[in-house]
């Protein structure tokens, strides 16, 4: 469980099935980006964040 949400309760409100969540936190599927950003929104996190921590990575 991560921010105090299940995977169901996410897959609801991304309106997908819970093996949706399930499959790209088992590395079973890759999120393409307008995915990422749809659970960004879903879970309050800034979406901007996520790029700037992966672009520091990069450097």
């Amino acid at each position: 469980m991560l921010a105090g949400i299940t995977q169901q309760q996410l897959s609801d409100t991304l309106n997908k099935p819970q093996s949706f969540v399930s499959k790209y936190e088992n590395g079973e599927r890759r999120l393409d980006f307008v995915e990422t950003i749809d659970i960004c929104i879903a879970l309050n996190a800034d979406p901007h964040e996520l790029v700037d921590v992966i672009n520091k990575r990069k450097k």
